[in-house]
């Protein structure tokens, strides 16, 4: 039997500590210890793929104190205002009611950073219900090392904002942040908007025209989102996004076409943890969007469960993950669920796609076109052994699929183009590409479920490969990402 992998970080996810709200100055944090070659073919001695992720967490007080290591916290500093939300008041008044200073004592401008606490319980000691959306303070002043939290006052314990307006969301507006360094944090919040057809997204993370080493990171910790056109959108920039022990839940967006339950447009990561997605919004016979569109530039998911279970209308006969195919993926421990969607379901369950361009073009290390001058080796053997270093690379651990019938196949790797549209977007040519010129590669280890296949019958897939010493770093995460990101310096 050949060796078994072994990950020595798979199951502790190193982080840094950062006491955001403790009497410790600003960069404190430590380290915690807790062909066409179509047909999938499977190499000999395939071995065992590495356990899924531990299911188990941090206690909260601590959770929330620690970050990926990849996630520079340093250079932060604590928020200038803290504001304190009540419950009862609140509720009664049917808008924040603080105790203490309220966002009126800023002119709705709080320059310096803030933390919104709001009051876990109400005065029978139940968990509170706020009968509106969050009000957001609009951002003044300098950004630089600034942090926008919003918390319930007990770690663990969700607090829950319940509206029907159309407009409902939290939206952080950041414009112009260059090389500055900003952070976001939601924890133990419910958002349920269920009119909130306007807003892009029931979370709009908007930072705008970053530039390196500029950065931009959002953590969402222990929360439940469903609303707007996307419960999450996050758009093209310098942004770290981190959701963790939350549920998104869907969206209720009145377009059938651009809405998706979670949509990230060209950011540097997206990386979540022990989560699970649902909800797309369908039209009756149509296909509509994705529960998550992801175009991260490196995506990391451990356990994760994706359905196209809806809420609300029927099941959406998409797959149910759009993905880049530049850049880089790495699963452990994805769990997808289709249930039997209005028309035929859309063929595959992840879709590794190439047709359009996302992103800055410095977050890629190579060409995303065929380029001439690049050369796959000739065997797939070669490849694993000598090429694995030098590939746009997704790989996927133990994913098991759960569907309503056998899916002819569970993932999809689409091929690269040869020229660029006129609107400088959209990539021509994938269809005439050649296998030697894809200089992408995707590996499956222990897929179970539903399927007849793990790939569909095109592009570099490997299923169970025997790996070399030299390319066992793909299945340590840890490894995987100091690759993907040391390729563009960060």
């Amino acid at each position: 039997m050949p060796a078994r992998v072994k990950l020595l970080t798979m199951l502790a996810l190193p982080v840094l500590a950062l006491p955001l709200l403790s009497g410790a100055g600003a960069g404190a944090g430590q380290s915690l210890r807790y062909a066409d070659v179509s047909m999938p073919e499977t190499l000999a001695g395939a071995q065992d793929a590495p356990p899924p992720p531990s299911a188990a967490t941090l206690p909260p007080d601590q959770a929330d104190r620690a970050y990926p290591f990849y996630m520079p916290m340093d250079g932060l500093r604590r928020p200038a205002v803290r504001l304190l939300v009540k419950c009862d008041a609140s509720r009664a008044a049917g808008r924040e009611v603080y105790a203490g200073r309220s966002v009126d004592d800023f002119g709705g401008r709080i320059e310096g950073g803030y933390e919104l606490v709001y009051e876990a319980l109400d005065g029978a000691g139940q968990p509170c219900v706020y009968p509106f959306a969050p009000l957001v303070p609009q951002v003044a002043g300098d950004l630089r090392g600034t942090q926008y939290i919003l918390r319930s006052s007990i770690p663990g314990r969700r607090v829950t904002f319940r509206s029907g307006n159309e407009w409902a969301s939290v939206g952080l507006h950041l414009y112009d942040i260059g090389q500055q360094r900003l952070h976001f944090e939601m924890r133990d919040v419910e958002l349920d908007f269920p009119g909130a057809i306007q807003p892009i997204g029931a979370v709009y993370l908007e930072a705008f025209d970053g530039h390196r080493p500029g950065l931009f990171t959002a953590v969402i910790r222990r929360s439940k989102i469903y609303g707007g056109k996307n419960a999450i959108f996050v758009p093209s920039g310098q942004t770290m996004l981190y959701v963790e022990d939350s549920e998104i839940a869907g969206n209720v967006g009145t377009n059938s076409d651009q809405e998706h339950s979670t949509y990230i447009n060209g950011t540097l990561v997206s990386h979540f943890v022990r989560s699970s997605w649902q909800g797309q919004r369908a039209w009756q016979n149509l296909a509509s969007g994705h529960q998550i569109k992801d175009k991260a530039y490196l995506r990391i998911y451990e356990n994760v469960t994706v359905s196209n279970r809806p809420v609300g209308s029927t099941p959406s006969a998409m797959p149910l993950l759009d993905v880049s195919a530049f850049g880089f993926t790495w699963s452990n421990g994805l769990r997808l669920n289709r249930i039997a969607p209005a028309q035929a379901p859309r063929e595959g369950l992840v879709d590794l796609r190439t047709e359009l361009r996302y992103g800055a073009p410095e977050n890629y290390p190579w060409s995303l076109l065929a380029d001439p001058a690049w050369r796959m080796p000739a065997t797939k053997a070669a490849v694993v052994g000598q090429a694995l270093d030098k590939v746009y690379l997704s790989i996927f651990l133990n994913t098991t699929v759960q569907s309503f019938r056998t899916e002819p196949y569970a993932i999809a790797l689409r091929p690269q183009g040869t020229h660029l549209a006129p609107d400088g977007v959209a990539m021509e040519g994938n269809s005439q590409t050649t296998l030697a010129q894809q200089r992408m590669v995707s590996m499956a280890f222990n897929t179970r479920g539903t399927l007849a296949q793990v790939y569909a019958p095109q592009g570099w897939t490997l299923v169970d490969p025997a790996l070399p010493p030299q390319a066992r770093w793909v299945t340590d995460r840890d490894a995987f990402i100091r690759h993907a990101l040391g390729l563009i310096g960060r």
